[in-house]
């Protein structure tokens, strides 16, 4: 479907947008990326009488730490947050949310601050700049205010911004020099929107939690701010029992609604795995950084090799037995139950406590990957089921014929 006319302006100014948005009002609507805008368009959804583009406007791209704090400006694509060195280092709860914004194509084009202006509640930048404690600039021919971003989310596809405004940029405080956390979304298929998303960041004082901020994507009417949890964990140490009890409190304050994504107790469940799964990935990342504040962080590597029996992103000791059953395409692959990222076994078998190998026609181990000859394929070719199966059978330790 075509969308409906509309009057197109490109305004090499600021000042200009404000007059074409003052004489439109709420009949103009403002384009950057335009990745949720132009769908909405085409299939009538929205009708704007005016399309005021900013792309032109210079200084509207900028990404950079200023006195502290992190501004994004309007015309921030998702792409360059993705690639910034200065998010992984200082902001890794932005750096881990910034590859996993739909697809490639969107964030090439896509914007940070458009993300904010359209509100929809499984998008993950108003969750992410939510934990952080995040504000937006907005600027119109009246003036300029700042909107914390727990006040712009009022809704579904609904802020607190006027027709006249527009997002000049979205301000992070800093985080202090010994603060962590990440993003970790569940979704059906890559690119897809979240069925639950969980962001963590939390800020260490002495070895105790200074701040704590959690919010949640997609199991609410807008992303969710779990302050119950947050205000527990604060001056608490972050152990197994404060994380436990920040898990629990963050899954009661989800709103979740049952759908063809999975169950309400299903999308709860996954908020309390997400957040304790956070929480360690944070006190982790926390902790290789303590007096070494420039040192950056990296969101967890995954498939990396094993190094020592230990998460190649973290450094927690994974036990053997995590390992997937052999016969499946992931066999040796462990998740590491501190940040979350899987890694490769390092030699078959050899992990301390790995099961021997089986006898001939017995079932294969379930605790690590059948061991193999040097050099050997898992297959040597077979290209129909029936003659992988066949191979299966016929392999020493594979399933009894």
């Amino acid at each position: 479907m075509y969308p409906a006319s509309f009057e197109y302006f490109a305004p090499a100014t600021l000042d200009e947008a404000f007059s074409i948005l003052d004489r439109y009002g709420d009949e103009a609507k403002v384009l950057a990326g335009g990745q949720s805008l132009i769908p909405l368009m085409k299939l009538r959804f929205a009708a704007p009488a005016a399309l005021v583009d900013i792309n032109g406007i210079p200084g509207l791209d900028h990404l950079v730490e200023d006195q502290g704090r992190l501004r994004i400006g309007a015309l921030v694509r998702h792409k360059a947050c993705e690639h910034s060195e200065l998010l992984r280092a200082r902001y890794p709860t932005l750096g881990d949310a910034a590859p996993l914004i739909s697809d490639p194509i969107i964030r090439n084009l896509g914007t940070v601050c458009g993300s904010l202006a359209h509100a929809d509640p499984q998008g993950d930048w108003g969750t992410a700049l939510l934990a952080l404690g995040a504000e937006v600039e907005a600027r119109s021919s009246s003036g300029t205010r700042t909107i914390a971003i727990a006040d712009l989310l009022q809704g579904p596809f609904t802020t607190s911004l006027e027709p006249t405004e527009v997002i000049t940029e979205a301000r992070v405080p800093d985080p202090g020099p010994s603060a962590s956390g990440t993003y970790l979304k569940l979704e059906r298929k890559v690119g897809d929107f979240a069925t639950v998303g969980v962001a963590v960041h939390v800020a260490f004082e002495d070895g105790k939690v200074g701040r704590a901020g959690i919010a949640l994507t997609a199991v609410g009417p807008t992303s969710l701010r779990a302050t119950a949890a947050e205000e527990a964990l604060v001056g608490a140490e972050l152990d197994d029992e404060a994380i436990r009890e920040a898990a629990e409190l963050t899954a009661a304050a989800a709103e979740p609604r049952s759908d063809t994504r999975g169950s309400a107790e299903y999308k709860r469940n996954v908020v309390r795995v997400f957040t304790e799964r956070g929480l360690r990935a944070a006190a982790a990342r926390a902790g290789g950084r303590q007096g070494a504040a420039s040192t950056p962080s990296t969101r967890p590597r995954q498939g990396a090799q094993m190094a020592d029996d230990r998460c190649p992103s973290c450094g927690a000791e994974l036990p053997p037995e995590l390992g997937q059953h052999a016969l499946t395409p992931t066999a040796g692959v462990v998740t590491c139950p501190n940040c979350g990222a899987t890694a490769t076994l390092s030699r078959p078998g050899a992990q301390t406590g790995a099961a021997e190998p089986a006898e001939p026609g017995a079932p294969a181990p379930t605790s690590g990957p059948v061991p193999a000859e040097e050099g050997e394929e898992s297959f040597s070719g077979h290209e129909t089921i029936a003659g992988v199966m066949d191979e299966v059978r016929d392999k020493e330790g594979g399933p009894a014929s």
